[in-house]
């Protein structure tokens, strides 16, 4: 049903050749199998956020290393990716079974971490998980493969996965919180164990339905190249289509075009010197907005949990948390769905710039708040509502606008710089989250203004060489 939308949204071929490369989409099983494992791995990263920091004080650990708790998979995905990237072949198929089997072993040891009183299970959990989110990078390189998406679909594709991100991000906390009221009667199945056990029990199911669903893409991308016609020698007998033939005579036949021979590719050096002074600017611009988008988003989902129950106003448990988040993304969610719509027609540049700067409103409100201490449950839902919209938003455009711009060739490296950069985000956002509330909320906003502001000014210093076709 998801896919049936997202497909119905995307932009229609009327008035375009049926084979128009520039609309090309994935098949629905290939399509449906990226979209629901973006999903899975976000409601995976989230759905520890509202419990993590009691399980790890039970388990002996602190705030803080909840955070590090939180964030700690993004570190083993960016470690991991390299050398992945140097056995996929340019395909999926490798990474997707080695994440569905990262992500199951990885809750398993989660849950068994309350059993074993072990603190440090759930931190080696999460970063075997973290080989599982390796998939977020090659999510984010098949929707801007030219292989199998055209160039007037990447962005839309890359809002549908905003979606995802933003359902991640309030069905996780909400079910995280959920799952935490459960109790602590079984002392294997309970409020902090039984979110391992159900989310491999999921990965399982999905893991058989992507191994006979996805396609993977071709080893090279299709193309018909039609080769010149040439007039035939005067001494040559040309054969028309009624059977006859004419000697010396010129003639217009089609000849099925020959095999063209392999070209080598480019050196990388040559290709570095290929990329303009302009497109760096480009590509340092999209690296800082891929972490500092998630670097505030990581911390606002650290952050909250932990503020809302040393707060005495607030006292939140892990589940009134957990639907604090929740709500904060549900809300969220109409506009996304409307970005996705409207992305086709909206410039890259225009959307980074309005989701950028709704993002830094709600950092500046809550400035207002924390310096005036006038913070309650409806001025710091209206923030995290402007954080998580803003950011998220921005987030659509990172990769798309950079497949659009360089070589197709460069997809695979501008793929592992952006996921890069979004792991760094996450891994430092969620440490400062953890450590927010200890080192004051004045530092903690203040960071994350300072860090936006950065990119307002590579943005505005930009603003030309970020134009890109739209869609």
């Amino acid at each position: 049903m998801g896919v049936s939308l997202v497909r119905n949204l995307l932009p229609s071929r009327h008035g375009h050749a049926p084979d128009d490369p520039e609309f090309k989409l994935p098949k629905t099983g290939s399509l449906a199998t990226m979209i629901i494992m973006n999903l899975l791995l976000q409601v995976s990263f989230f759905i520890i956020v509202p419990s993590s920091s009691q399980y790890a004080e039970y388990l002996g650990g602190s705030a803080s290393f909840s955070g590090i708790v939180i964030g700690i998979p993004t570190l083993f995905s960016a470690i991991t990716l390299i050398p992945l990237s140097k056995i996929d072949k340019g395909k999926y198929k490798i990474p997707l079974h080695i994440g569905c089997g990262a992500m199951v072993i990885g809750h398993l040891l989660y849950a068994l971490a309350y059993r074993a009183k072990y603190l440090y299970l759930i931190l080696i959990g999460r970063m075997v998980m973290g080989i599982g989110f390796t998939n977020w990078m090659y999510i984010k390189r098949y929707c801007t493969d030219s292989r199998v998406v055209g160039i007037r679909q990447r962005t839309t594709l890359a809002s549908a996965q905003v979606i995802g991100q933003g359902v991640g991000m309030s069905a996780g906390p909400f079910f995280g919180g959920l799952l935490f009221k459960l109790g602590f009667e079984n002392s294997v199945f309970n409020g902090y164990s039984s979110i391992g056990w159900i989310m491999a029990a999921i990965f399982i199911a999905f893991w058989v339905f992507a191994a006979v669903a996805f396609e993977d893409v071709p080893d090279k991308e299709d193309s018909i190249e039609l080769q010149p016609i040439q007039a035939a020698p005067e001494d040559s007998t040309v054969i028309h289509a009624d059977g006859k033939s004419d000697t010396g005579e010129i003639s217009t036949v089609t000849v099925p075009p020959s095999p063209l021979p392999a070209q080598t590719e480019e050196p990388l050096a040559s290709q570095l010197r290929n990329i303009t002074l302009a497109q760096w600017g480009v590509i340092a611009c999209m690296c800082w907005f891929a972490m500092s988008n998630f670097f505030n988003l990581g911390a606002w989902e650290a952050n909250l949990p932990i503020m809302g129950a040393q707060d005495p106003d607030l006292h939140w448990s892990p589940y009134a948390a957990g639907n604090f988040i929740a709500l904060g993304g549900i809300t969220t969610f109409p506009f996304l769905l409307l970005n996705m719509i409207y992305a086709r027609r909206l410039q890259d540049r225009k959307l980074l710039a309005v989701g950028a700067g709704l993002g830094m409103a709600g950092l500046l409100v809550f400035l207002s708040l924390v310096r005036s201490d006038t913070i309650n449950y409806g001025s710091l839902f209206a923030c995290w509502w402007a954080v998580a919209l803003g950011f998220n938003l921005a987030t659509t455009v990172t990769l798309s606008l950079l497949s659009k711009q360089l070589p197709n060739e460069w997809n695979s490296r501008t793929s592992i710089a952006i996921q890069c950069s979004n792991y760094t985000g996450r891994l430092t956002g969620a440490i400062w989250g953890g450590s927010g509330t200890r080192l004051g909320l004045m530092n903690y906003v203040g960071l994350e203004i300072a860090m936006v502001g950065i990119g307002a000014v590579l943005f505005t210093s930009l603003w030309r060489d970020l134009k890109a076709k739209t869609g």
